[in-house]
């Protein structure tokens, strides 16, 4: 079938019906453990999980036990010898691999260590992820979570900022294959570095970050970074700088979004929840609010397209907790009362056991001026776009994965090995072309950081 997707509809943001939420879910994940001393802990997965159990929400979604990754699916990004090299390396054999350790950015001098069970780890992050694109691909639902995925750093042959397998990366190609155009939203408070530069010239994918810009991990993101070839225009940056409040945010994300909605038209949005730009993080700046990070999330979801909600960044891990529970009941549309029932992680929200935050008493280093700067200069950016942009497919290629759920959905799923023969020129894919030094600026502030500056504070 052919299939032409400059669709001139309006999208529309009322209600009309109930969305239908899926889960994605693997109980292994939250025990992996990157060191002592490592701000990323998976652990705030699970005690995510069980704050979605004890508040009931689980009852109100299809939840599902995820498949793990196969490195075929992972391979569709990542190159076969960096998989091939996760799927290796060891804490008990990586003096053998010093070479490769270097040119993939893994191990004791990075930020991306080698841990007991790492390549099972990206296998059941990334699994999710996909199956949340394909449930979502066969109109299975109108909104899938997984609170595992959003690695947003990695990439094609490189470990960056904790991040292995850029799932994300994965779960848009995939997205491809059905929607002619995808929507990626970045509320991390660092830079979407990793997926940004993988769909960089392509108009297919518009991506939109607001992070903190400046002497800050990576050091990617200037405003004037919009995107090369067929995707000039299509990269949004947001470069903000410390203090963000909730009313200073939502003044960027709203009209953005709007004129995001309006001139690109997405099939399909992927929207990266990472909570470090939450007030107190342990290596954030920001100072917003539950309510206030959440509030992206309900405008996102606003827009009645297909969605696929994921985490990231978080290293106050009881706040990780709290904000990706309380974002679900968004997705839900459910109001959860304030005080956290009991679970079993219930002693890290000591001392006042509350489910919503209160912002810091300190100076929102973001000014009137600049934020107005920021908002006249991505309007303008969006406005010259030339419409949303069409796309011809001959045919639907396949999933990644056949998904067979038993009757008790309980069981993990059964998987058929597909062909990916639906990658086209310009779309992402391991063929295409990747971003330049166009992220470096004469002032030196473009250049890539690393997270040592975040830590000495």
């Amino acid at each position: 079938m052919t299939t032409s997707s400059s669709a001139t509809t309006t999208l529309s943001k009322s209600s009309s019906s109930k969305q239908r939420v899926s889960y994605f879910y693997q109980p292994d994940v939250g025990h992996f453990y990157y060191g002592p001393s490592h701000p990323m802990k998976p652990h705030r997965i699970k005690m995510a999980h069980h704050l979605i159990l004890t508040y009931g929400l689980y009852r109100q979604m299809e939840c599902y036990r995820s498949h793990p990754a196969t490195p075929d699916e992972m391979s569709a990004f990542h190159s076969e010898d960096y998989i091939q090299f996760l799927g290796k390396v060891t804490p008990d054999n990586l003096r053998g691999y010093g070479n490769q350790m270097q040119k993939f950015n893994v191990g004791e001098y990075t930020d991306c260590p080698v841990f007991d069970g790492l390549y099972e780890f990206t296998q059941l992050y990334t699994g999710a992820s996909l199956d949340g694109a394909v449930k979502l691909n066969r109109g299975d639902c109108d909104i899938a979570i997984n609170w595992s995925g959003g690695l947003h750093h990695a990439k094609k042959s490189e470990a960056s900022g904790f991040c292995y397998i850029n799932d994300i990366v994965l779960a848009i190609l995939e997205l491809l294959k059905v929607h002619a155009r995808v929507l990626y939203i970045d509320i991390d408070v660092h830079h979407g570095d990793g997926v940004e530069e993988a769909f960089y010239c392509t108009d297919r994918v518009m991506t939109f970050s607001l992070h903190k810009y400046g002497d800050f991990f990576p050091g990617t993101g200037h405003i004037k970074d919009t995107g090369a070839k067929e995707g000039t225009g299509f990269s949004v940056n947001a470069p903000l700088t410390s203090g963000m409040t909730d009313e200073a945010y939502k003044r960027i994300f709203k009209p953005v979004m709007d004129k995001i909605m309006e001139v690109f038209q997405p099939g399909a949005i992927v929207l990266q929840c990472g909570a470090d730009s939450l007030t107190g993080d342990r290596l954030g700046c920001f100072n917003l609010s539950l309510k206030g990070h959440a509030e992206c999330v309900r405008y996102t979801k606003s827009f009645n397209v297909p969605t696929l909600v994921l985490g990231g960044g978080g290293y106050t891990i009881r706040n990780v907790a709290r904000c990706w529970a309380y974002e679900t009941s968004v997705c839900l549309d459910v109001d959860l009362p304030n005080e956290i029932p009991y679970n079993d992680y219930f002693e890290y929200y000591a001392p006042d056991f509350q489910l919503h935050l209160t912002p810091e008493q300190r100076e929102n280093m973001n000014t009137e001026a600049s934020l107005e700067s920021v908002r006249v200069d991505l309007l303008t950016q969006l406005m010259s776009l030339k419409g949303a942009p069409s796309v011809q497919m001959a045919e639907v290629p396949p999933d990644f994965e056949i998904i067979k759920e038993d009757a008790v959905a309980e069981k993990e799923r059964r998987s058929t090995k597909e062909d990916r023969s639906g990658e086209g020129m310009n779309d992402g894919g391991a063929e295409d072309d990747t971003r330049s030094d166009r992220g470096k600026t004469k002032d030196g502030r473009g250049e890539k950081r690393e997270h040592e500056a975040e830590l000495a504070g």
